[in-house]
């Protein structure tokens, strides 16, 4: 039979990008756990959202639904002027560390196509991109499906708590089979929840304008650091980024905003922003979004209040649920910021291979009724650990689910 698809095509339908943990997670939505009603429903702790802030976003929303004149109709495809002043006066003040110019933002429909558009300017087809792991899961669609680029995996090791060197940066550049024209670094880490310090981020981007490829440098959770360490902007390091660094943020992660699709590129090379401009037309962020999003930053002292509340809620819920693994003796990699952390599954698993952990997964999943991240999802270079995401849902139904796993965990080692 055939279904007249091209051979593009019929391997998104052969093998859609989306992995597994993702439709587990999609499909199951309406079983929802609830203490009243549904006591042995569904506790999704695999999806990096923040349901902990909507009761702070909603009245302020409902204050800037005034629909702006220049919002509705064609407009610059990378982002409005209007958008964009604010969004960098933004940016400027909160986390970049210095002057962000208008003219060097690019706004898109989420971080992902911020990305895609990014690398398809920066690679050809079959270059390789260095990326650390364990890694956030979608940097392989992002990079892979439709830009046709190569990841290369840069494996971190659990012995030393997953940390990334110039030493393993120099190994996969070596062994590299292709053409790399770049890396991507994710700071503060996902999955790990750790803030990379001002001398750390300094030293790869040392190292990669020595290699002179492109940093792309991900700092989307970047206002979402609870612990006591401090979060420095590679732009700050960096007075003037060249033609090397690119930094991406978006909405979805620090406002809890993923379902309004409004990712940034920061750039200070004209030829990449003039070059991604070529393509906003497929992935311009709309201009009603933008227009609210520019009433909601507009307001400097809510906006402080709000970032301020949100750290000491992340910082809380964090609290409750390792507290409860401490409980049951369960070892995790502590985090300090972000909205998830590594939990050590190997006592758990039946083997320690990828075989051992996927069984694992499966019967969390089927059993428990508990769906976190598998390690393998993050391109982990060991099996055994996997993310466990503590704002996904309120923190209540979060620390039953871990209850659910500690007990699981018991009923193992009495056994």
């Amino acid at each position: 039979m055939t279904h007249n698809l091209s051979e593009r095509g019929e391997g998104l339908v052969a093998a859609p990008p989306l992995p597994e943990y993702i439709h587990a997670h999609l499909d199951r939505k309406d079983d929802q756990w609830c203490p009243e009603t549904n006591r042995d429903g569904l506790i999704s702790l695999c999806v990096a959202e923040n349901k902990l802030v909507w009761d702070l976003l909603e009245p302020r929303f409902a204050e800037c639904r005034r629909l702006e004149a220049y919002s509705i109709g064609y407009d610059k495809m990378a982002g409005a002027m209007p958008f964009r002043e604010v969004l960098a006066d933004f940016m400027s003040r909160t986390f970049i560390g210095r002057k962000v110019r208008p003219d060097n933002l690019a706004v898109f429909n989420g971080a992902g196509s911020v990305l895609e558009l990014l690398f398809y300017v920066l690679c050809d087809p079959g270059d390789g991109v260095l990326v650390p792991t364990p890694s956030y899961t979608g940097f392989w669609a992002d990079l892979e499906t439709r830009d046709e680029v190569e990841i290369i995996p840069v494996h971190c090791s659990s012995e030393d708590g997953f940390a990334l060197t110039t030493d393993l940066l120099d190994d996969a550049l070596a062994q590299a089979d292709r053409p790399v024209k770049a890396l991507l670094y994710t700071n503060p880490n996902n999955p790990l929840g750790c803030v990379y310090s001002a001398e750390e981020v300094d030293e790869i981007l040392s190292w990669a304008e020595a290699n002179e490829i492109h940093v792309v440098l991900d700092e989307i959770y970047a206002l979402s650091v609870f612990g006591d360490v401090e979060f420095t902007s590679g732009a700050e390091l960096r007075p003037d980024m060249g033609d090397w660094l690119h930094i991406v943020w978006a909405f979805s992660k620090d406002f809890g905003l993923s379902g309004l699709r409004s990712g940034v590129l920061f750039s200070e090379n004209e030829r990449v922003l003039r070059a991604v401009d070529a393509l906003a037309m497929w992935a311009s962020t709309s201009g009603d979004t933008q227009s609210l999003l520019r009433q909601l930053l507009a307001d400097e002292d809510w906006v402080d209040g709000y970032l301020a509340e949100n750290k000491r809620r992340l910082g809380e819920a964090y609290r409750r649920v390792t507290e409860v693994l401490d409980s049951y003796d369960i070892e995790y990699v502590p985090a300090d910021s972000g909205f998830f952390f590594l939990v050590d599954v190997r006592p758990l698993m039946d083997e320690i291979s990828w075989e051992g952990e996927y069984r694992l997964w499966r019967h969390l999943l089927d059993e428990l009724n508990v769906n976190l991240t598998p390690g393998a999802a993050c391109h982990n270079g060991e099996p055994g650990f996997m993310r466990l995401v503590f704002t996904s849902v309120p923190t209540d139904t979060a620390v039953e689910g871990v209850h659910r796993l500690g007990r699981y965990a018991r009923s193992l080692a009495s056994a």
